[in-house]
């Protein structure tokens, strides 16, 4: 009888609590369009991304700035405004408590979900590691990776049927990252983990974590996902397994770097945290913070890259044009110093990644009240967001041709032309810049240069239109990128 009433109880509860959940998710909490749009999904008739809708209003708004009330969210598509967060008064806009709780559960204490001295002493250490990323070795490093790891998968695929093999090239890119950043950062072949389970089966629940975690910062009130993680109950339970997967893998990863296995002689970025700190749990957020640097951005970047590429043949003739320009014929790729000779193709990434960048939007929390340049007020405690992604659509910005994809806006009389960070916040800027950028455009630009003279991409079902995202903390393209790859000799005979 006890044993039942205690059930009973305990049942009551839960249904009162979901009763009260569903209550705070429909509550009308502000009456203004833009928010009861979001509500209501009804941004989703007119927009396929929440960016799009976004950025809508971005361009609406004459300071290109905005308030959702219901999220207690500021969001700014003004250059003056992400200069004013990230580098004027930066110690006013931190990642804060209430970002590192959302994602505290994937990210722990790692770089990107804390501040002040714990930050500054992760990204000090970092810096040493990733000095190396424009040596000429570094170079060499990723050239392997491409000619042994990714060009044999491609071929694989291509030679799987007459008119070339389907794959899908997302998928491809995130392993060939994956695989690439544990080599580089923490010294580790994949291969000597003799893991219970295949490495994909890490991808997929590495994605699934992200993608919850980020639905987190999407809820109108914290409640509703506390709740459910405290009952184990809907998508906290899958994010609770998602990381459980995770973390097994990592858990190889520093078994495996104890005991010397799989490691290379050279020092690396797991072996500089492991010097100064036997903390598991510190190390095993290093790792994690890493991967998701490494993997999902680089992995994002050249998703969106490939997808232009392939809506855009102009743009891929003049790549290869300055490819067989730069190099010699007989050599096959191209060296590190010819890279740096190769500056159509360095705008065409950079332009690729104005109208889509890996990472969306940014958010921190104000500490003070404050007022942003446009004249925004924001209040303590206020979540203030710069959207790149918007950003790069702005005309104010970029001009009337802002949406089209115009690789030559980069250079002057033949020569790249940086912009400035706070009008081009893809790899952050200020304090926080990222440590891995030229790591990264070298990564992508040795990956290029290794796929287009090789191979011949076409999307299936493309229609140019534009592309459509999964939610997540990297921009991630829903059902990912099926191509037909072909080795490009033999397309060419065939259209003959």
């Amino acid at each position: 009888m006890v044993s039942f009433l205690i059930t009973f109880l305990m049942t009551l509860s839960f249904s009162i609590i979901i009763i009260i959940l569903l209550f705070l998710k429909s509550k009308p909490y502000c009456t203004c369009d833009v928010c009861h749009s979001y509500l209501n999904s009804n941004w989703s008739k007119q927009y396929n991304n929440l960016c799009d809708w976004y950025t809508h209003l971005l361009q609406n708004s004459p300071s290109q700035t905005i308030h959702i009330h219901v999220l207690a969210n500021t969001i700014t598509a003004n250059p003056k405004n992400v200069e004013h967060i990230l580098k004027t008064n930066f110690q006013n806009y931190p990642k804060g408590k209430q970002f590192s709780m959302i994602l505290g559960d994937l990210l722990g204490k790692g770089i990107f979900n804390v501040d002040g001295d714990a930050w500054l002493f992760q990204r000090k250490m970092a810096s040493l590691e990733l000095r190396k990323s424009m040596s000429k070795n570094a170079f060499e490093n990723v050239k392997f990776h491409v000619e042994n790891r990714l060009l044999p998968v491609l071929s694989s695929a291509a030679g799987s049927g007459k008119d070339g093999g389907f794959i899908d090239l997302q998928c491809v890119f995130r392993r060939f990252s994956f695989e690439y950043i544990c080599r580089f950062l923490f010294g580790l072949d994949l291969d000597s983990l003799e893991l219970p389970f295949p490495v994909s089966r890490f991808s997929d629940s590495f994605d699934l974590a992200t993608t919850l975690s980020a639905k987190r910062a999407m809820s109108t009130s914290p409640m509703i996902w506390k709740t459910y993680r405290r009952f184990n109950v809907g998508s906290e339970r899958k994010l609770k397994e998602a990381i459980r997967d995770v973390n097994f893998v990592v858990e190889r990863v520093i078994e495996n770097k104890k005991k010397k296995l799989g490691f290379t002689k050279n020092q690396d970025l797991l072996s500089r945290f492991m010097e100064v700190s036997n903390d598991h749990s510190f190390l095993r957020d290093v790792i994690v913070n890493f991967i998701l640097a490494g993997r999902d951005t680089v992995a994002s970047a050249l998703t969106s890259f490939f997808w232009l590429i392939t809506n855009h043949p102009e743009v891929e003739s003049r790549i290869l044009t300055e490819l067989e320009q730069t190099t010699n014929q007989k050599q096959g790729f191209a060296t590190f110093e010819q890279m740096k000779e190769l500056r159509y193709l360095q705008a065409a990434i950079h332009e690729s990644m104005r109208l889509y960048p890996p990472i969306q939007f940014d958010s921190k929390f104000a500490v003070e009240n404050d007022t942003l340049p446009d004249g925004t007020l924001v209040r303590k405690g206020t979540k203030v967001s710069f959207h790149p992604y918007a950003m790069g659509r702005m005309e104010t910005i970029w001009g009337k041709d802002c949406k089209e994809f115009k690789p030559e806006r980069w250079l002057k009389d033949g020569v790249f032309n940086h912009e400035n960070p706070f009008k081009y916040p893809v790899f952050q800027a200020g304090f926080r810049v990222c440590l891995g950028k030229e790591m990264a455009l070298m990564e992508m630009k040795t990956v290029v240069m290794g796929i287009l003279p090789r191979f011949k991409l076409r999307v299936v079902n493309s229609d140019g239109g534009e592309l459509r995202f999964e939610p997540g903390l990297t921009a991630t393209v829903k059902n990912g990128l099926p191509i037909i790859v072909g080795e490009r000799e033999v397309l060419q005979l065939a259209s003959d």
